[in-house]
């Protein structure tokens, strides 16, 4: 989405889209409202996941088919005082509703598998409420259904582990109303750590966020780590002038820009 020096979230998941509200967990809308451009999108990925394939390879495959796809700020509906949405729009997308959409294609084989897998990852218990959206990186390895594992402690002796009040400010109140502070330890490798050492510890389809060196947020951007045969790169849905899409950004530039990083593994 955007070079963290440059740009800082306030959260990873702000978004615009229509559906209807899920007030039962597990269950899936009887109507989902998906545009054109990207039911047929849904439909091409699905068709080119195959079989055989690890977790790793089918999130770079699946990933690389968004490159290029415009970069959409505030992508998602709702708020403590507005219903909450149900945001499937592959047209344009954040930093985190591209996680999201990767990661739940991965685990689908047509399109209402897609739609609840989407809600599975997106909000806590799969329900489809403000208060139980996954407002925070940290959020995939933290809260049901777990999409990820935090494997940031095993990469190195560099590895820093402070305790964090997510969603609260340094000066009082809080970035999202409604939502109460979230007690958490981050643990995150400095970016003048990330050595050769630390990246041959990643893999293909390693989920990788910039830490935020400030109170009450746990990262700042959101990509995905790919291993080409030219270097490794971060892939992302980049908010900068230059880039506003999809791009791959030369992974170390990019670590170079950041406090430091967190690394999920997909399970």
């Amino acid at each position: 989405m955007r070079t963290v020096a440059r740009v800082v979230l306030v959260v990873l998941v702000l978004a615009c889209g229509a559906a209807p509200m899920l007030p039962v967990a597990g269950a899936v809308p009887s109507a989902v409202n998906i545009d054109d451009v990207t039911a047929r999108k849904i439909d091409e990925l699905l068709a080119l996941r195959g079989s055989g394939r690890s977790k790793g390879e089918l999130i770079e495959l699946l990933s690389g088919q968004f490159l290029g796809t415009p970069y959409g700020a505030g992508m998602l509906v709702g708020s403590a005082t507005e219903p909450e949405q149900l945001v499937i729009d592959f047209r344009r997308v954040d930093c985190f509703t591209y996680l999201d959409y990767v990661e739940a294609m991965t685990r689908s084989a047509d399109r209402d598998q897609f739609v609840a897998n989407l809600i599975e990852t997106r909000y806590t218990d799969g329900r489809i409420d403000f208060l139980q959206r996954k407002h925070f990186f940290t959020d995939w390895s933290h809260t049901a259904r777990i999409a990820a594992t935090d494997i940031t402690a095993t990469l190195g002796p560099a590895a820093v582990t402070v305790d964090e009040h997510l969603n609260a400010k340094a000066g009082g109140g809080s970035y999202l109303p409604g939502l109460p502070v979230v007690d958490r330890a981050i643990t995150y490798i400095p970016s003048a750590a990330v050595d050769e050492n630390v990246i041959g510890r990643l893999r293909t389809g390693d989920y990788i966020a910039a830490y935020a060196d400030r109170p009450g947020l746990d990262v700042t951007h959101v990509g995905i780590f790919v291993m080409t045969p030219t270097g490794p790169v971060f892939r992302n849905a980049s908010s900068l002038a230059t880039d506003n899409k999809v791009v791959d950004s030369p992974f170390t530039d990019y670590v170079r820009s950041t406090p430091g990083i967190v690394v999920l593994r997909a399970q």
